[in-house]
């Protein structure tokens, strides 16, 4: 005779079965990974075609990003070294060498905190708001261009997506 399961372990041995790799068929139909590799490919020529912008102006690819990073910050946000490194996926240490790399190339400059001493903030230089102006203008352009086939590519993940959590 088998034994009587509570409710609590039917519901963990479904939740398991349904998160188990391979078993999820209807998110890895052919059609998904078509989606899924159409809309990597139009980020990876987006983030291409940025990078070698950056390049052409004289910019490493980081910079170009750091400066967009402190220049887009929401109003009011204190921008720290912390609050790039998080934006960029990058460690502290690896956040204030670019910085240093970009204060030195006169890209931005850094001022304490009135507040708080104690917190540096940074700032996008006269010569380093000009040259992310110009690449703006650029990175616009290429985006006009390449947001359709990209929105398209993100459509078609989208109803299957949703399809497939209803399912479960």
């Amino acid at each position: 005779m088998e034994p009587r399961r509570s409710g609590l372990a039917i519901y963990v041995a479904l939740r398991y079965n349904l998160s188990v790799p391979g078993e999820e068929k209807s998110v890895l139909q052919p059609e998904m990974l078509e989606a899924l590799a159409e809309f990597r490919h139009r980020l990876r020529q987006f983030l291409h075609f940025s990078e070698t912008a950056a390049e052409k102006a004289g910019l490493h690819p980081q910079q170009h990003q750091l400066l967009l990073q402190i220049a887009g910050a929401p109003p009011g946000a204190p921008v720290t070294v912390g609050y790039i490194a998080e934006r960029l996926g990058l460690r502290h240490n690896s956040t204030v060498e670019l910085c240093d790399r970009c204060e030195e190339a006169g890209l931005l400059a850094r001022r304490h905190n009135q507040a708080d001493r104690r917190c540096v903030l940074l700032e996008v230089s006269p010569k380093g708001r000009k040259m992310l102006e110009m690449l703006s203008i650029d990175h616009a352009r290429e985006l006009d261009d390449l947001a359709p086939r990209l929105i398209r590519a993100l459509g078609r993940l989208r109803p299957r997506k949703a399809a497939t959590l209803e399912a479960r």
